[in-house]
This record gives structure tokens, C-alpha cells and sequence, in this order.
């Protein structure tokens, strides 16, 4: 069992630090990371240039690769990787690590929030998933 320090719970949901609980050490998970990004400066409500949407869009990826070269060594120490080449432009990246490198990643600045990744599905199948298992 892992063992996951509680106090990095505003990162994680209570649901999801609970599972982390029961998963061994080694044993890896799909998480999305949302990284710690400042915000971009223009916030007016009028509609941007081209040239101002594509220099926030570069100020975005500029601030979210930096975020993710600051977790780089815990990806490292903790079998994680990245699934994606680059965070996207809300700052977010799924990754796959080990229980305790969550709780790590958790302990990060650079981390923003993690969320579990799970399949959505649409309510009526979902509904029907419920009703099958009822009657397992």
C-alpha cells in the first residue's frame, strides 16, 4: 500500500488520494496534471488581435513548458512519463507514475491540481453500465 500524505489534499480529491491508498508502490497510474501557470495579462473583454491571441498563445506554451521542466526529475525518480509531447494550452498533461510519484508531484509548485484520468462516458451508458452490474 501506498503511503500518501494527506496534507497535498487540495491537489487531489479526497475519492482519489483514498485509491492511491490501496495501489502498491510500483504500480503506475494515469493521471492529468494540471500545471502552475501565471495568468495571461490581457483580460479585456474586447475580442483580441490575431497577433495579440497568438502572443498569448506563446506566452501560455512558454510558461507551461518551464512548469513541466520543473517536474522533469520527479517524472524521473518516479517511473513517470509524459503521454503527450507538450502540455496543452490550458496547461494541462496526462502522465503515467507510480502512486508515489503522485503524492510528489502533489508536493510540487509547479502543480497546479491532479485529476485522475478515467474514462467519461455518455449518462445512458453509464446508466447501463449500473444496471448491469446491479444484476452481476
Amino acid at each position: 500500500m501506498t503511503n500518501l500524505n494527506l496534507s497535498h489534499r487540495p491537489k487531489i480529491s479526497p475519492e482519489f488520494a483514498t485509491r492511491l491508498m490501496t495501489l502498491e508502490p510500483q504500480q503506475k497510474i494515469r493521471i492529468i496534471v494540471l500545471l502552475q501557470i501565471p495568468e495571461t495579462e490581457n483580460k479585456t473583454v474586447k475580442r483580441q488581435t490575431r497577433a495579440e491571441r497568438q502572443n498569448t498563445i506563446q506566452s501560455v506554451r512558454n510558461n507551461t513548458n518551464q512548469a513541466l521542466a520543473n517536474i522533469t526529475n520527479i517524472l524521473q525518480n518516479f517511473e513517470g512519463k509524459t503521454l503527450t509531447e507538450q502540455p496543452d494550452l490550458l496547461g494541462s498533461i496526462p502522465i503515467e507514475i507510480t502512486a508515489p510519484g503522485v503524492t510528489a508531484l502533489a508536493q510540487s509548485d509547479a502543480v497546479k491540481t491532479i485529476i485522475e484520468d478515467q474514462p467519461i462516458y455518455p449518462a445512458h451508458i453509464q446508466d447501463a453500465r449500473k444496471v448491469i452490474l446491479d444484476y452481476s
